[in-house]
């Protein structure tokens, strides 16, 4: 697993700042009732407040607007990449427009999960260089628990 430290100082910087969520989770829409909802899951049995599309955007609300107020709230990203979003990142769909943003962050990190960094890195290099980590290397469970090691202020 990829070391996550340094982006502990950004997290902390973030925390101060007035109704934040702990985690935005990005994810392609194929993924939302499978992996993406066990990480959300995970993650919140952890006590880590997530914006996750799936329970924070209302129906009959603009999808993009809400996204962006999701990225504004949270403290740190998470991007679940699996093949589904490999494949909708070679688009300019949603999830591309959020993994922009996200990328002008400091505190990104990607969960690689039922495929490799190198299929990563071949789409998005410049995510595939960030430090995170691989369902491959550990359980979701262990993934969900590193997470919520990191965003846990001392």
């Amino acid at each position: 697993m990829r070391a996550l430290t340094p982006i502990r100082d950004t997290v902390e910087k973030r925390a101060s700042l007035p109704d934040l969520r702990d985690v935005f989770l990005c994810h392609a829409w194929d993924d939302r009732s499978g992996a993406a909802k066990e990480l959300n899951d995970l993650l919140e049995s952890r006590g880590v407040k997530v914006w996750f599309s799936e329970k924070d955007v209302a129906l009959g609300t603009p999808l993009l607007r809400e996204i962006d107020r999701g990225l504004a709230k949270s403290r740190v990203g998470i991007v679940l990449v699996t093949p589904a979003l490999l494949q909708r990142l070679k688009g300019e769909g949603i999830a591309d427009k959020e993994l922009s943003a996200l990328l002008a962050r400091e505190q990104l990190v990607p969960i690689v999960h039922g495929t490799t960094y190198e299929a990563l890195r071949e789409v998005s290099p410049l995510l595939g260089s960030r430090s995170g980590l691989s369902t491959a290397e550990a359980s979701m469970a262990n993934v969900a628990a590193k997470l919520a090691e990191l965003v846990a202020l001392p």
